[in-house]
């Protein structure tokens, strides 16, 4: 080891439960490797967490949920930020690096009602709640029998209208829902041939200062190498396309042996203009397939797409 042991270590996290368990999922990890490291966590409320009648997509996005983390490090008030990797904007600013990705937990979207076991089920004009444009192309494209209403908040709130009546069925992430143990609340796990998951879904991500090499080596033995490939592959795609969540882009990629596949798909989010890529390539190169396969999307009209994407958002460049 280059560096001698860390003696004490500050985790800056959003303050959700989730945030939260997925910090100390980071501290415990940490306290096996460096038991003489007194750590803690530096709870945080961020601007994505207060703006919640708003969709990410008109109010700035992904790096909403980062921002005070990246600060909090900046100012040394903290050494390391846990996020969840797909709240993660593909372009970092300058002066921040990703010092690893966690083992992937299910990559799935999760099917969640109280009165109906799947979105076949659902009647005509029930209500669908999620917080994502990708998810609600996908559904648009498929149900569009069914109204999409925007779901904001953490996992327990979005749970809450739910159960209020708001909303005969929404979608989350599975992997939020089994980490908290709340796996219970799934009806149906969404297959990624019915809703391709978002890049990074499901892993967890660390971010740290650029300059701290003396955190690389600490966190490096944190580091899932399939799930950093993966991970990378997906995010090559997006960056692509502007990394937003302002357009409906979904990215997932498999490892097999040598082989890695990938997936990929960018709709309007009424789901009617839609282009899919299913590639293979060598698994120890994820960003080259991810280059292919953004290729490869333009060549099916994902230009055109995201223009009319950014038309519908009101935007003019």
């Amino acid at each position: 080891m280059k560096f001698p042991p860390p003696k004490k270590l500050i985790i800056a996290s959003r303050e959700s439960r989730l945030a939260m368990w997925q910090a100390e999922h980071v501290r415990e990890k940490l306290a096996l490797l460096y038991p003489q490291c007194s750590i803690e966590i530096l709870g945080m409320t961020t601007r994505g967490d207060r703006i919640l009648d708003r969709a990410l997509s008109k109010v700035g996005g992904k790096g909403l949920f980062v921002k005070e983390l990246e600060v909090a490090i900046a100012e040394q008030r903290a050494d390391l930020a846990v996020h969840s990797l797909k709240d993660v904007p593909m372009f970092l600013p300058e002066g921040f690096r990703l010092a690893g990705v966690l083992e992937r937990e299910d990559p799935r979207d999760a099917f969640v009602s109280n009165h109906y076991a799947s979105l076949d089920a659902l009647p005509a004009g029930a209500v669908v709640g999620t917080s994502s444009l990708r998810r609600q192309s996908l559904i648009a494209a498929r149900y569009p029998h069914l109204e999409i209403r925007p779901l904001r908040g953490n996992l327990d709130t979005r749970l809450g209208k739910l159960d209020n009546g708001d909303y005969a069925a929404i979608i989350l992430a599975a992997a939020g829902l089994k980490r908290l143990r709340m796996e219970s609340r799934i009806r149906a796990f969404l297959p990624p041939e019915l809703s391709l998951p978002a890049p990074g879904q499901g892993a967890m991500a660390i971010e740290i200062a650029g300059n701290r090499e003396e955190l690389v080596e600490w966190l490096a033995p944190l580091n899932d190498d399939l799930s950093a490939r993966t991970v990378q592959a997906e995010r090559t795609v997006s960056r692509n396309f502007g990394g937003s969540c302002q357009i409906p882009l979904a990215a997932y990629a498999t490892i097999d042996g040598g082989t890695m596949r990938l997936r990929a798909m960018i709709a309007t989010p009424d789901g009617k203009q839609i282009a899919q890529v299913d590639r293979q390539g060598a698994a120890d190169a994820p960003e080259a397939l991810g280059e292919q396969v953004a290729v490869a999307l333009r060549e099916q009209g994902a230009e055109a797409i995201l223009a009319a994407c950014k038309a519908d958002a009101g935007e003019d460049d």
